[in-house]
């Protein structure tokens, strides 16, 4: 067997697992928790420390990234299609 080949092989092996890994999880579990607000959906001003709602989650919660170009894609495949 070539050694490149066997280099190759080694190296896209884990990749695509990893990659395949994620694509699951995202199909899974879309939503993921709220790193800013830890997943309570509150955050506190800068200032004042008063507690207010989180700007970038909704209930602590959020779309994970790979799902978000998933659907991206998937729109855009239903409007090419119609």
């Amino acid at each position: 067997m070539d050694p490149l080949l066997t280099l190759a092989i080694t190296v896209a092996t884990p990749a695509a697992l990893v990659t395949l890994g994620y694509a699951g999880l995202c199909w899974i579990k879309p939503f993921t928790t709220c790193k800013r607000c830890a997943g309570t959906g509150r955050t506190t001003t800068r200032v004042l420390r008063r507690p207010r709602a989180c700007r970038r989650c909704d209930r602590g919660m959020r779309l994970r990234t790979g799902r978000r170009v998933f659907n991206v894609f998937h729109r855009l495949r239903a409007e090419a299609t119609r």
